[in-house]
């Protein structure tokens, strides 16, 4: 989809890099013409999880998981700019203010901050 290649190109405009590769679910944002033509065009590999196999990305499950369990299930969205609100105080407080024991039990904030000059952090 032209969404996730513009994400992309947003995400390697302000690094700028590439990565290497990028590991994805099968999901229909993923499996499309527009993003495996850029992934190509870039030299990037596409690494798809197995069909049915949640446990090969165990982290965007975490996620997907906390997501719904601590925002999505515990608000109610009264309009769009107030769905916009909460999630993005959500965020803040997840990427930001909470220690993280799969990353050392940093924030992800302090973890980007110490491996950005990592050449493959994008990887």
């Amino acid at each position: 989809m032209p969404d996730v290649v513009e994400a992309v190109n947003q995400i390697v405009a302000s690094e700028g890099k590439l990565p290497q590769r990028i590991k994805v679910d099968n999901g229909s944002e993923f499996i499309s013409k527009a993003l495996d033509l850029w992934a190509y065009e870039n030299k990037v590999t596409m690494d798809f999880s197995r069909p049915g196999k949640p446990t090969d990305n165990p982290f965007i499950e975490s996620f997907n998981g906390s997501f719904r369990d601590e925002c999505l299930n515990t608000n109610w969205f009264l309009s769009l700019d107030d769905a916009q609100e909460k999630i993005e105080s959500w965020r803040q407080e997840y990427n930001e203010y909470r220690p993280h024991s799969s990353l050392g039990d940093i924030t992800p904030t302090e973890f980007l901050t110490k491996h950005k000059t990592s050449p493959d952090f994008l990887v």
